[in-house]
């Protein structure tokens, strides 16, 4: 299953790659008696260890479940895990989220950063003075600038995955001190709420400032760092990328050398870590779990976070261009039961989802999933009837005007066993209703760029995951623009979700902003913009003594503290010993 992550905080909130792991099998009914309800609230699971535990140096190891080319995060090709963890590493991240997905200033890069104005709204950031990319050049405001004319001006040269809350923008220019005080002046147009969630990850303007920058000059490269680790080599015949500490880096010292990404497919990973390989993996289905639970010189890690599984439906062509075949096919999905596959054997919950914009264990969370999520083969059957699509009696698929109703189910070939069983599971349900699906399968490094911001689909499954900031949903759901897609895929959308999810953005009272949003969650179901399914449970196995990695629920990894506890096993550092020496002879 694809994961497409969104920076807001992660999306960094951001949308974008990789993987759920294994399943029991397909088919069947849920385990009446499987656990639903999330992880609590604010819960985490990292392993968490004073820098005087763990010792100075060494290597993580860690899998991607596609190579990017595109490794700018803000370009449409680019928004993925793969890019968006990498830029984690080396580029700034303006804030750090704790485990309720809170924001606080990373004062790495600001001193302090506040709203100093309400009519209009304006924000002042204060950069740390030390904060410089390794070109040499100080972080200025001329790269805040820089990267809003690019996301926010609406200039379609720009390839931009998501521009919201940039363009309610009105200006961006120095400080009320002056040149050489280190501070930042936004201006808005419109409030924006959200507003920790821009310039991270955060650009250079010597990299992004004009079109073909900004489009074509990260493919394949990253010209210019400003993290505690910067690029050691970027190898495309390997798929390896590795990061090692820079030595111009004015922060506290990362705990660890260098982190290694390399690039694996769901079973692949799995492998690699029962060998040894790499440090950490999935363990989110019931046969990886079932292999990591009692592996060796491991632990599980479990938690929940913004991370929920969908079904795209493409409603710009084809019989998904009609709402009611959308609704068609809501109808016709058992939702209950995919979730029921999902969650067999796993240590914590699967719940449902019937919110898209909040989970389940966030405040403001509201079910509005009925009745276009609620199973009902029955009403599938009669909507496609007064739609004109008929069945003949045969058993086969439905036809209208001498056509099949036949579509293209898209899925990318990192796709694990569950994500398979899961569209494997819809196949059937939909033949059941009179719909023909045939899967198809295309390459990993294409999915996104050549099929997803395409719109080369009928169905595809993946995930959006680390959205705690709500305006991050507004590039998934406002109706596209021209050649711009955004994140909305299938191009679903309307006028009403598009002015109810502006005007929660753009309020600075919290709770009506739940309120907006929660209308809009209601109109995007009746849109029939996608078969939300559940909420995924982070679970992960981790190396015994790796420490400050993990699950952080709805926060941030601080990658400066990831590192290996002075308490390793004699076996464990034996282990290590040879994986460097392989990476080194590699």
């Amino acid at each position: 299953m694809s994961r497409l992550r969104r920076v807001g905080a992660v999306i960094v909130g951001l949308l974008v790659a990789a993987v759920l792991a294994g399943c029991s099998g397909p088919g069947g009914p849920p385990d009446t008696g499987r656990p639903v309800a999330a992880a609590t609230y604010g819960s985490q699971s990292i392993g968490a260890a004073p820098a005087t535990r763990l010792r100075d140096g060494g290597t993580l190891t860690l899998a991607i479940s596609a190579w990017p080319t595109q490794l700018n995060f803000h370009q449409v090709d680019g928004a993925t895990d793969g890019v968006c963890q990498l830029a984690q590493l080396v580029e700034p991240s303006l804030f750090r989220r704790d485990a309720t997905g809170v924001p606080r200033p990373d004062t790495d890069y600001l001193l302090s950063a506040k709203v100093t104005d309400t009519a209009p709204q304006t924000v002042l950031y204060r950069l740390n003075p030390k904060a410089r990319w390794s070109d040499g050049r100080p972080v200025t405001a001329a790269d805040f600038a820089a990267q809003w004319r690019a996301l926010g001006r609406g200039d379609d040269r720009y390839h931009v995955a998501d521009p919201t809350g940039y363009d309610q923008i009105a200006s961006v220019g120095e400080g009320p001190d002056g040149p050489g005080a280190h501070e930042v002046k936004i201006v808005f147009r419109t409030p924006y709420t959200d507003w920790q969630r821009l310039f991270t990850p955060l650009y250079p303007a010597s990299a992004i400032t004009t079109p073909a920058q900004f489009n074509q000059g990260w493919i394949g490269r990253v010209p210019v760092t400003a993290g505690p680790f910067t690029i050691g080599s970027l190898d495309g015949t390997t798929e390896t990328v590795t990061v090692v500490r820079d030595p111009h880096w004015w922060g506290a010292r990362p705990r660890l050398d260098k982190i290694v990404l390399r690039t694996l497919l769901p079973a692949a990973a799995l492998q690699a870590y029962r060998n040894g390989e790499i440090d950490a993996v999935n363990a989110g289905s019931t046969e990886d779990y079932a292999q990591l639970k009692d592996a060796e010189d491991s632990v599980i890690r479990t938690g929940s976070a913004w991370d929920e599984v969908h079904v795209a439906l493409n409603g710009a062509a084809g019989p998904l261009a009609d709402v009611e075949v959308r609704h068609a096919v809501q109808r016709a999905v058992d939702r209950e039961a995919l979730a029921g596959v999902a969650a067999r054997g796993l240590p914590v919950g699967v719940p449902l989802l019937g919110n898209h914009i909040f989970m389940t264990n966030q405040p403001g969370y509201a079910d509005h999933s009925a009745p276009w999520g609620t199973y009902d083969l029955a009403e599938a059957c009669r909507i496609l009837d007064r739609a004109g699509w008929k069945r003949h009696g045969d058993g086969g698929p439905r036809t209208k005007d001498g056509k099949k109703l036949r579509l293209r189910f898209v899925i990318s070939t990192a796709t694990n066993r569950l994500g398979l069983d899961l569209s494997q599971l819809v196949q059937s349900m939909l033949a059941r209703a009179g719909i023909e699906v045939d899967i198809v399968k295309v390459p990993t490094n294409d999915y996104t760029a050549k099929y997803l911001n395409q719109g080369d689909f009928d169905l595809a499954i993946f995930r959006f995951v680390g959205l705690t900031y709500p305006s991050g949903v507004l590039s998934i759901y406002q109706r596209p623009h021209g050649a711009q897609s955004f994140l909305n895929y299938g191009r679903v959308g309307d006028a009403t979700v598009d002015k109810l999810l502006r005007q929660a953005a753009g309020t600075l009272d919290h709770k009506r902003a739940t309120a907006l949003y929660n209308q809009a969650d209601a109109e995007i179901w009746r849109l029939g913009h996608d078969i939300e399914l559940y909420q995924r449970p982070q679970v992960m196995a981790v190396r015994t003594g790796l420490a400050n990695y993990g699950v952080p629920g709805l926060g941030d990894i601080d990658w400066t503290k990831v590192g290996w506890t002075k308490a390793e096993t004699k076996a464990r550092t034996r282990r290590r010993q040879k994986t460097e020496e392989a990476e080194r002879t590699r």
